[in-house]
């Protein structure tokens, strides 16, 4: 028997672009839409489409979040906005997934396209931009003390779909700045009073190095004007909300947040290595070490060429020229699942990597495949998971 799931939207206002969002999750067993006060039509509507409506005071992101999951009946949850529509290719996909979904399997990530100033983007975005939006009801809640970047956090191996959650962004040049603002409020909100050196990183150093990244490592040109305008807006926040910071009070309880460059993400569960080959040969010296690690409970990626003679590991192929081409595989394979380490074929690799921004290389120095997989992956879980909470 499939297993059930529940859509859940949390909504204001929306009477504009809740009809196609609940029109695209005909195939969940049950819709549930939480309201904060809709002055327009969006309950009615909600409820015409036969979703489950629940009107609940604005208690921010992450509680009202909560709050549309504790509402759900399914076994397995699709978290999604007004402003998203499932594809029909990841619906068809959801489907098949729920079929006969793994007994060990707690999460999916979905790929974002976004669509900004009327037509799609793809690596300006960061894309597959993967968002933990599908996971087993009662597994994650979200953290109420955030304000920003109140996603579900993974803790064990998770499955990347294929099938996009199409994202409608800002379609006017005065939507788009208004969204960056207020991005940057909520930021500034969530993150404490930053020291005189971290500002001037904050508000200077660090947009500028994330521009470079994203333009032309990343290939964010490849998008067109549409795409520097939005990493351009993106840096633009970053500043601001740094701007924003050095605004509060020196005691405002701020909690640091994370997603860009220097800012960890929580790390818990199966430690997390991501091996990197540029050659078959490489690969193939790969693959038996990240079998092996994976044998002792590590979660396992191959990014790169793929060996010759196969391998039980999941693999991601390059697409498009190097180092481009890596760095956009690498920061996906972190976006599943923050990296614990990378483990390097070779010479080749290593000074590919040297590109890559720091973030994506992992707290821990990169692995050899002449090491031991069972000893690292212990001496990783030692060093990465100490302060895991209980």
């Amino acid at each position: 028997m499939s297993a059930t799931i529940s859509a859940c939207v949390i909504a204001r206002d929306e009477e504009a672009r809740l009809p196609d969002c609940l029109a695209s999750l005909g195939f969940c067993d049950e819709v549930v839409v939480v309201d904060s006060g809709s002055e327009d039509r969006t309950r009615q509507l909600a409820a015409a489409a036969g979703a489950r409506v629940v009107e609940n005071p604005w208690p921010g992101f992450a509680a009202q979040r909560n709050v549309a999951i504790d509402h759900a009946s399914g076994e397995w949850v699709l978290e999604i906005d007004a402003d998203e529509r499932v594809s029909p290719e990841l619906a068809a996909e959801i489907g098949a997934f729920l079929a006969a979904p793994p007994a060990a399997m707690r999460m999916g990530a979905i790929p974002m396209r976004d669509h900004f100033l009327g037509g799609p983007i793809g690596p300006s975005a960061r894309y597959p931009r993967y968002r933990h939006r599908l996971f087993r009801r009662g597994a994650f809640r979200h953290d109420e003390s955030r304000s920003v970047h109140e996603g579900l956090w993974p803790d064990g191996p998770v499955r990347p779909f294929e099938g996009e959650l199409v994202h409608l962004l800002a379609s006017s040049w005065g939507e788009a700045l208004r969204d960056a603002r207020a991005y940057a409020r909520l930021e500034g909100e969530q993150n404490s009073r930053p020291g005189a050196a971290e500002a001037v990183v904050g508000i200077f150093l660090r947009p500028l190095v994330k521009l470079s990244y994203r333009v032309w490592l990343y290939g964010g040109w490849h998008d067109g004007w549409r795409g520097i305008a939005k990493v351009w807006l993106e840096c633009a926040a970053d500043s601001l909300g740094t701007v924003y910071r050095l605004r509060r009070g020196a005691d405002d309880g701020g909690r640091g947040g994370f997603g860009g460059f220097g800012l960890d993400p929580p790390r818990a569960g199966a430690v997390r290595i991501v091996g990197v080959a540029l050659g078959a040969r490489g690969a193939e010296g790969l693959a038996p070490w990240l079998e092996r690690a994976a044998s002792a409970g590590a979660d396992v990626a191959l990014v790169g060429a793929a060996p010759r003679g196969g391998t039980a590991v999941r693999h991601r192929p390059l697409s498009g020229g190097r180092p481009g081409a890596l760095a956009r595989a690498v920061d996906a394979e972190d976006q599943l699942r923050p990296l614990d380490a990378l483990l390097i074929a070779g010479r080749r690799e290593r000074l590919a990597l040297r590109l890559l921004p720091s973030a994506l290389r992992g707290p821990a120095p990169p692995l050899s495949p002449e090491s031991s997989p069972l000893e690292a992956t212990a001496a990783l879980r030692v060093q990465s998971r100490t302060q895991e909470p209980a």
